[in-house]
């Protein structure tokens, strides 16, 4: 089986989980701050320039985007959160729909939490693994941008996030990428097909 061979199209947006596709296939769903680069991420992932549409102006996403991915699974691209010039009521209804897509979504096997290599996680980063963990989600942490970074500064990085992440008590893979060189995407290829197979 392999996921990544191009064979990608987006299905539809959903506001709610009412809205999403019937369950027939797993999913993996990429969420973040508003401007982390989920989209780009998926593109690199499924080998494709421009499946998942790119945009320079965080909150663009405001529904949970669906893709096809083959005959094998849905990927699902989370609104950003954190972006403070969307209405209040705005983000606190994407907050509710986000968390009863997360909580209640039957097919979703993988949840990639992804953070920018460069900065410490926010406060928003460290509040979602911990709602995450507390509801015995399956994530990962992947860490954009990392061929910004020296082979050293990235260490550092990555090892603060596991710091961070062990003070709650919270051991996930943590994996660093980029995008547009597409460092370390094989390595979140195989994550992602590994919970597919379970």
């Amino acid at each position: 089986m392999n996921l990544f061979n191009g064979k990608a199209k987006f299905i539809t947006s959903a506001t709610k989980i009412e809205e999403c596709p019937p369950d027939e296939f797993p999913e993996v769903c990429f969420a973040g701050r508003s401007n982390v680069g989920k989209s780009s991420l998926i593109n690199a992932i499924v080998n494709r320039k421009n499946i998942a549409r790119t945009s320079n102006v965080p909150g663009k996403t405001q529904q949970m985007n669906y893709y096809q991915i083959g005959d094998d699974c849905f990927f699902v691209d989370l609104p950003g959160y954190g972006f403070a010039k969307v209405p209040k009521k705005e983000r606190e209804r994407w907050g509710r729909s986000i968390r009863k897509y997360l909580s209640e979504r039957e097919s979703l096997r993988l949840i990639l939490s992804v953070i920018d290599a460069r900065h410490e996680p926010s406060a928003l980063d460290q509040d979602f693994f911990y709602w995450l963990a507390s509801n015995e989600m399956p994530f990962c942490v992947l860490m954009s941008k990392a061929d910004k970074l020296s082979n050293n500064k990235f260490a550092q990085s990555k090892k603060a996030v596991k710091n961070i992440l062990a003070e709650m008590n919270i051991e996930v893979p943590i994996l660093g990428y980029s995008a547009s060189s597409r460092k370390g995407i094989p390595e979140i290829q195989e994550l992602i097909q590994d919970f597919i197979k379970e």
